[in-house]
C-alpha cells in the first residue's frame, strides 16, 4: 500500500504477488492486485484477481463494485450484471451496486429489473436526480407512461440545469400522446438553453411525426442557427426547404452539410435530386467529381451518374450505373429510375416489373399510404352521394358582387398535360399561374367541407374569397389586370366549392386517353399524399379515376360550367392550333412567345409535378398511345375505364 501511494505501481504489484506466494491474505491481496493491474491497463488480469477476491468475500460491496467496473470496461456487461445481483444491491447501504445494477439492466434491455433497481435507489436517496432520470427512462421502455412522466418530472424538479433530463421528459410525454405538454417542455428547454440545438431538434422530430410540417420548418431552421456545423441538422433543414420550394436555401444547406461532413452521402443524394427537379443537369458532373474526391460511397456516385446518364439519354450506361447502386441507396428512386430507363429502351415487361417494385416499396411506408388512399376515396364517395338537385336546392341565394374577376381553374386528371399547359400559359405576361398551391384547400378547411356550402350567406362568401386572395398574395403578386390561373388537377373534386365562391370562374379541362393517364400515374414517382397514394395499385388508380370523373360529371350536370377542353393528343400534335382558341376563351391576346415552353420551363425554378423533366424538352409524342405496349398489364382495369374511354371519344 505504501508503494502504491508513492506511485510505485510496479513495486506494489511485485510485493503483493510475493505476498500471495508466501501465503498472505488471499482476499485482500487479490483485491489489491485487481486495482493495481487495472490501473496498468490489464483489464483481463484485473478481472482474474477481483474474481478471486469476490469468491472469497462475496458480500464485500467494494470488491464487487471494483469487479463490476472492470467487467464493464472490458465490455462484458452480462458478466457484470451477474455480479450485481439483486440481493447484493439491496444489501449495499452505499447504493453503488444498485446503481450499477440499474445501469447494466437498462443496457441489456432488461427494463423491469432496471426499474426495480432505480426505484430502490430513489427510495433511499430521494434527491438523486440522475437515478430519477434513469428510472423514468426505464419506465418509458417498460411502457409505463404515467410512471415514466412522474419520475422524469421529479428529476427535472431536482435539477433544472440538466438539459438531457428535459429532453427525456418530453419524449415520455410524447410517448403518452401528451403532445402539447411535450411541446411546452421542449420550448421551455430551448429558451433556458439558448446555445443548445437539441430541444429544437426534438421539437422538429415531434412536429414531423404529427404531420405539422408548417411548424417543423421554422423549428429546424432555428436549430441550424444554433449549431450550423451539425451536418444532420443542415440536411434536415435542406429537405424541409425543398418541400416549400426554397431551393436556394435548400442548396446552401445541402452544401453546408457536405462541408461539415464531406462523406455525408444523403446530402449528395439530396442535392442531386434537387438538381434533377430544377433541370440543372449541368451540375451533375461537378457534384459527382466532388463526391468522388471526398471518398463518398461508390454506390452513391453510381446513383448520381445514373441521373446524369438518363438526362443525357444514354440509357444503356444508366442501366450499368444502376447495377452498382446498393439496395440501401434511395431504393424507391433507384427502382423508379431503372423502370423509366427500361421503358425508354422498349423493354416493356422488365419496365413494368420495376414500376411495380417502386410501388411495392412505397406501399411499405410507415404512413400506410394504401389506407390513406382508401380513406380519400370513401370521402369522395360521400361527397358524390351528397350531390343532388335537392341538395343544390337548399343553397341560399347569396351571390355577392366579386371584388375582382374570378380565377381560372386548370383541372384534369394527373398526367393529362396540365404542367405543359400551365407552362405555356406562364409565357403570357398577363397570366399568373399557381401550380398546385394551397389557397383553395385552406379555404375548404376553414369552411369545413362541402356539406357547409348550402348555408353560406353573402358575408361568408366575401370572407372566404378574401382568405383565398390573401393566401394567393403570399405566393405570387397579382396585378389587377392579370388573369389568375389556379392549376391543380384534382380540383376536379372541388367544383361545388369553386362555383359557390366564384360563380363566374372559367374552367380549363385537360383531357387525355384514360388508359394513358392511368398508366402514366402508375409509372410516376409522386410524393405520397392521400391522392397520389391511389396510384400504388392499378386497381386503386382505376377506382380513383372512375370516382373522380363521376364527381366531375355530376357536378357539371348540376352546376353548368364555363369550360374549355384541351385534348392532350391534339396539343402535342400542334400546340398553336390547340392553344389559340384557349387564349380567346380566356380573353388573352395571342403571344407567340408563349409557345416557347422550354424557355419558360427553364426560368420557372423548381417544378413540383412529375413532369419536371418533360417540359424542358421539345414536344414529344412517344407517350401518346403508350398504354398499348402495356395492354396486357392493364387488362384487369380496362372494364372500369371502358365507359370513360367511350364518353371522351377514345377507343380501346
Amino acid at each position: 500500500m505504501s508503494a502504491a501511494r508513492a506511485g510505485d505501481l510496479v513495486g506494489a504489484r511485485s510485493l503483493a504477488e510475493r505476498g500471495l506466494i508466501a501465503g498472505g491474505d488471499i482476499v485482500a491481496l487479490n483485491a489489491f492486485l485487481g486495482m493495481i493491474v487495472a490501473r496498468a491497463g490489464d483489464l483481463a488480469g484485473a478481472v482474474r484477481h477481483l474474481r478471486a477476491a469476490h469468491g472469497g468475500r462475496p458480500d464485500d460491496a467494494t470488491i464487487a463494485c471494483n469487479l463490476i467496473a472492470a467487467l464493464i470496461d472490458l465490455g462484458d456487461l452480462s458478466g457484470a450484471f451477474a455480479i450485481a445481483t439483486q440481493p447484493l444491491a439491496m444489501a449495499d447501504p452505499s447504493l453503488r451496486i444498485a446503481r450499477y445494477r440499474g445501469f447494466l439492466a437498462q443496457s441489456l434491455e432488461r427494463f423491469d429489473e432496471a426499474a426495480i433497481a432505480y426505484a430502490h435507489v430513489v427510495d433511499r436517496a430521494p434527491d438523486d436526480f440522475e437515478s430519477w432520470n434513469n428510472l423514468g427512462n426505464a419506465r418509458t421502455a417498460q411502457g409505463d407512461g404515467p410512471g415514466s412522466v412522474a419520475a422524469l418530472e421529479k428529476a427535472v424538479a431536482l435539477d433544472r440545469r440538466a438539459a438531457p433530463t428535459r429532453l427525456n421528459l418530453a419524449a415520455a410525454l410524447r410517448a403518452a400522446d401528451r403532445f402539447r405538454e411535450s411541446e411546452a417542455v421542449l420550448r421551455e428547454a430551448a429558451a433556458d438553453f439558448p446555445g443548445d440545438a437539441r430541444p429544437l431538434h426534438e421539437l422538429y422530430v415531434q412536429f414531423k411525426a404529427e404531420g405539422l410540417h408548417d411548424q417543423a420548418l421554422p423549428v429546424i431552421e432555428e436549430a441550424v442557427l444554433r449549431d450550423p456545423r451539425n451536418a444532420s441538422l443542415q440536411f434536415k433543414f435542406a429537405v424541409e426547404c425543398g418541400l416549400v420550394l426554397r431551393t436556394a436555401d435548400a442548396e446552401t444547406a445541402f452544401r453546408q452539410a457536405i462541408a461539415s461532413d464531406p462523406q455525408f452521402a444523403d446530402a449528395y443524394l439530396g442535392l442531386a435530386v434537387q438538381y434533377e427537379h430544377t433541370n440543372r443537369e449541368d451540375e451533375f458532373a461537378p457534384l459527382t467529381a466532388l463526391a468522388e474526391a471526398n471518398g463518398v460511397d461508390p454506390g452513391v456516385l453510381s446513383f448520381i451518374r445514373a441521373l446524369d446518364q438518363r438526362r443525357a439519354k444514354d440509357f444503356e450506361a444508366a442501366l450499368l450505373s444502376l447495377a452498382m447502386v446498393p439496395d440501401s441507396v434511395e431504393p424507391e428512386r433507384t427502382a423508379h429510375i431503372r423502370a423509366t430507363v427500361l421503358d425508354r429502351l422498349g423493354q416493356t415487361d422488365e419496365a413494368f416489373h420495376w414500376f411495380a417494385e417502386t410501388a411495392r416499396l412505397h406501399q411499405a411506408h410507415p404512413s400506410d399510404p394504401l389506407a390513406r388512399a382508401a380513406t380519400l376515396r370513401e370521402t369522395l364517395e360521400a361527397e358524390l352521394a351528397l350531390l343532388s338537385p335537392a341538395w343544390l336546392g337548399g343553397w341560399t341565394s347569396a351571390r355577392p358582387a366579386p371584388e375582382r374577376p374570378d380565377p381560372v381553374f386548370l383541372v384534369g386528371f394527373p398526367r393529362s398535360g396540365t404542367t405543359l399547359l400551365d407552362t405555356i400559359l406562364m409565357g403570357h405576361p398577363d397570366v399568373v399561374v399557381l401550380e398546385e398551391e394551397p389557397p383553395l384547400n385552406l379555404v375548404d378547411q376553414t369552411l369545413g367541407g362541402m356539406a357547409a356550402l348550402p348555408g353560406l350567406n353573402d358575408a361568408d362568401i366575401v370572407r372566404l374569397r378574401a382568405q383565398y386572395y390573401a393566401e394567393v398574395a403570399k405566393i405570387a403578386p397579382l396585378a389587377a389586370h392579370q388573369t389568375l390561373v389556379d392549376k391543380s388537377p384534382l380540383f376536379l373534386h372541388k367544383v361545388p366549392l369553386i362555383r359557390r365562391l366564384f360563380p363566374d370562374a372559367k374552367f380549363i379541362l385537360a383531357m387525355r386517353h384514360p388508359c394513358d393517364v392511368l398508366l402514366s400515374c402508375y409509372m410516376s414517382n409522386f410524393r405520397l399524399n392521400a391522392a397520389m397514394s391511389n396510384f400504388l395499385q392499378l386497381e386503386d388508380a382505376a377506382a380513383f379515376y372512375d370516382l373522380t370523373f363521376r364527381l366531375w360529371a355530376r357536378s357539371t350536370e348540376l352546376l353548368p360550367l364555363d369550360q374549355h377542353m384541351i385534348v392532350y393528343e391534339r396539343l402535342i400534335d400542334n400546340v398553336e392550333t390547340e392553344v389559340r382558341p384557349l387564349f380567346s376563351f380566356l380573353g388573352l391576346d395571342w403571344r407567340d412567345e408563349a409557345l416557347d415552353h422550354q424557355q419558360t420551363a427553364r426560368t420557372r425554378g423548381m417544378i413540383t409535378t412529375a413532369s419536371y423533366a418533360q417540359v424542358t424538352e421539345p414536344i414529344y409524342k412517344r407517350a401518346a398511345g403508350r398504354w398499348e405496349r402495356y395492354r396486357q398489364h392493364l387488362e384487369p382495369v380496362l372494364p372500369i375505364l371502358q365507359p370513360w374511354v367511350d364518353r371522351f371519344g377514345y377507343t380501346l
